[in-house]
C-alpha cells in the first residue's frame, strides 16, 4: 500500500490537533487492537531527536476503532518548543501482524507571534 501524502501545519505555541479517518474503496478500517505512531523531524534519514513523537501509548494518538478515525494530539506547550520551520512526518499504524504507513508528508510549523 502507497502511502497517502498531507502537509500538516502547526501553529507553533497552538495547540495541534487533526481528525484523519483510514478508509480503503471508501469503508472505514476498524482500527480495535490497533496502535499507532508518528514522528516529525528535520529529514528522513535524521538520526536527531524527533521534534514530535506522539505513539497512542503516549496519548498523543487516539484510535476511534470502527470508525476508522485517527486523532493526533500535541499540547500548546509542546509545540511552543518546536523551531519554526519545514519537518517531514509519518503516521504508522500496526495492526499486530502488519504496520502500515498510511500517510506522510511536510509537518510544517509557522511562527508564533503572540507569546
Amino acid at each position: 500500500m502507497t502511502p497517502g501524502k498531507y502537509n500538516m501545519i502547526c501553529p507553533q505555541g497552538a495547540t495541534f490537533s487533526k481528525r484523519l479517518t483510514w478508509k480503503i474503496s471508501d469503508v472505514a478500517v476498524n482500527l480495535t487492537g490497533y496502535t499507532a505512531r508518528m514522528k516529525a523531524k528535520d529529514k528522513y534519514n535524521s538520526t536527531c531527536t524527533p521534534v514530535i513523537d506522539i505513539t497512542t501509548s503516549n496519548g498523543g494518538i487516539i484510535l476511534g476503532g470502527a470508525t476508522g478515525t485517527i486523532d493526533l494530539l500535541v499540547s500548546a506547550s509542546d509545540t511552543a518548543l518546536i523551531y519554526a520551520k519545514d519537518y517531514v512526518y509519518d503516521l504508522e499504524l500496526d495492526s499486530g501482524s502488519q504496520v502500515y504507513r498510511i500517510i506522510e508528508g511536510k509537518f510544517i510549523v509557522t511562527p508564533e507571534v503572540t507569546t
